[in-house]
């Protein structure tokens, strides 16, 4: 039997993981699954605390599950944001954890907030509907079109599509834009990166090639799984996705 603590990236609540969860119980794995501070069913704390989550916050929510619980030998995982907050659960409680896995992620460079992932562009159309639509302090959710990102919403149905417009909830801005900091010396913890919508031939190149974005995936400590679908796996799917947690 495994451990696992599923973390959901940006918009989204543990129930992203329900169907992966299920099937890694079924297997006979404990399974915890996290709804970080100010969304789904937390949204409520937001109204009030919104200006003060950031990745701190976040990170403070999966170290408090985990060490709360004396949860050890976890396999963390992290999907899409949750990328900042895994990564610096993973860097201060290394002992507590066999593998960190990332979802169509992967850490980002130290110094580096998930905002600054997007080019100028982006970031702009985001800080406008920041300003516009969330109050100066939330991110909205997208409104997961299938016209307008048909590579991101690869595999999934309408039932799919339905559950995240109605559930996916605003994003603490601080989440974002806030780079927290890193230890000088990174722990030798295992580490997997799962690509969805990134072939490896073209992670592999972006690594090789040095590209400063990439190169936290360099090192003996990692390894690389490939799940063919769009960046929302644990819906478009689950079941192939939670036999690879389990084979990891």
């Amino acid at each position: 039997m495994t451990t696992f603590v599923l973390v959901p990236g940006f918009w989204l609540g543990a129930w992203a993981w329900e169907d992966v969860a299920r099937e890694l119980r079924a297997a006979g794995h404990e399974v915890h699954a996290v709804t970080l501070a100010g969304l789904a069913e937390r949204a409520g704390e937001a109204a009030e605390t919104a200006p003060e989550v950031d990745v701190e916050t976040h990170i403070a929510d999966i170290v408090g599950l985990i060490e709360g619980a004396d949860l050890r030998e976890v396999v963390l995982v992290g999907h899409s944001g949750a990328n900042m907050p895994v990564t610096g659960a993973a860097d201060r409680i290394p002992g507590r954890l066999a593998r960190v896995v990332y979802v169509d992620s992967a850490p980002l460079p130290p110094g580096m907030a998930q905002i600054d992932f997007n080019d100028p562009e982006e970031r702009a159309a985001i800080e406008k509907r920041v300003a516009e639509e969330g109050g100066g302090r939330l991110i909205p959710p997208p409104p997961f079109d299938p016209a307008a990102e048909p590579h991101q919403l690869a595999g999934l149905d309408e039932a799919a599509l339905a559950l995240l417009r109605e559930r996916a909830t605003p994003q603490p801005l601080g989440t974002a834009t806030q780079a927290p900091a890193r230890p000088e010396t990174v722990p030798d913890t295992p580490k997997t990166m799962i690509a969805c919508t990134f072939p490896l031939p073209v992670v592999r190149q972006m690594i090789e090639s040095g590209n400063p974005v990439f190169g936290t995936l360099a090192g003996p400590e990692w390894s690389f799984r490939e799940l063919p679908t769009g960046h929302w796996p644990m819906l478009s799917r689950p079941a192939e996705l939670a036999a690879m947690l389990a084979d990891l």
